[in-house]
């Protein structure tokens, strides 16, 4: 389903864009339970998603290992018990060996990895949304203002990719994975989002150079995220990874950029912003 019934590409694309953009800021707005379950969501059907493209390339991760231990994972991440993360991960690593090794097909070892990087790729990474939103000092009372900052800077880069891109754009950044984006797009696209992440940090009471900071992250992560899945796709040789959403594609295809950027920003918050350890013990050494 590439178009909604009555409705063109653009405007399909845009009334899709509506729909799931509001129902993702309100289940952040609201936290808890309900982003769990959008993120559960999501999960579930990015996985389907990684799954099915990984079978096109030859390859066959196990959707139900991927499955339960994104669901593990899930429920530590919800409770924050951060201690159980390295035991959940060699629990579900053996767990794939285990299956490959009594129910698996050839190729051997590519099934093995890929469903490790499928549980970690589209589960585990996602679901740090959880931590960045719940996180708090004394200073703030919560994450949500560094996630919309988060989600203001991926949103600008891609506007300052597309519209720089298609102005000004020579050099192609990466022909082989993706011959459409250029190294001018893809800093109109940094510069749009270290511009918004500095106008959220202003109105949430971050000092400028760590807004600064984040929204290049922010961006930077988010076209690598991006990147990486043209990758995935490129070499599994689809164009898309699914027809979920109309007029963007797949899950996949719509959080690419937020996969590798949602951890980023989460640690990146964690020891620079809500603790000063690290940034004083970088000035200690000079």
């Amino acid at each position: 389903m590439n178009e909604i019934t009555g409705l063109n590409k653009n405007a399909t694309r845009m009334l899709t864009g509506f729909i799931m953009g509001t129902i993702a800021m309100g289940c952040i707005m609201l936290g808890g339970v309900p982003l769990l379950v959008l993120l559960s969501a999501i999960i579930f059907f990015a996985s389907k998603e990684y799954v099915k493209i990984l079978e096109h390339k030859g390859f066959y991760p196990s959707l139900k290992i991927i499955l339960a231990s994104e669901a593990i994972l899930a429920v530590i991440t919800y409770f924050d018990r951060v201690e159980y993360v390295a035991s959940a991960l060699i629990l579900c690593t053996f767990a794939a060996f285990m299956w490959v090794l009594f129910r698996g097909r050839q190729p051997y070892i590519a099934n093995v990895a890929t469903t490790i990087l499928g549980f970690v790729y589209c589960g585990y990474f996602p679901l740090h949304l959880l931590l960045l939103r719940d996180i708090s000092s004394a200073q703030y009372n919560d994450g949500l203002g560094f996630v919309v900052m988060m989600f203001t800077a991926i949103l600008l880069t891609d506007v300052g990719c597309y519209y720089a891109g298609s102005r000004f754009g020579k050099h192609k950044l990466a022909p082989v994975v993706s011959p459409n984006k250029t190294i001018e797009g893809s800093i109109g696209g940094a510069v749009c989002a270290v511009i918004g992440a500095v106008v959220i940090g202003y109105f949430i009471g971050v000092e400028w150079y760590m807004s600064v900071l984040a929204g290049f992250f922010c961006t930077m992560f988010a076209q690598i995220g991006d990147l990486c899945e043209s990758l995935i796709k490129r070499d599994a040789g689809v164009k898309d990874s699914g027809n979920s959403l109309p007029g963007h594609g797949g899950f996949l295809d719509r959080t690419d950029s937020f996969i590798f950027t949602i951890p980023v920003m989460y640690y990146f918050c964690k020891y620079f912003i809500f603790s000063n350890d690290i940034v004083n013990y970088i000035k200690g050494l000079f």
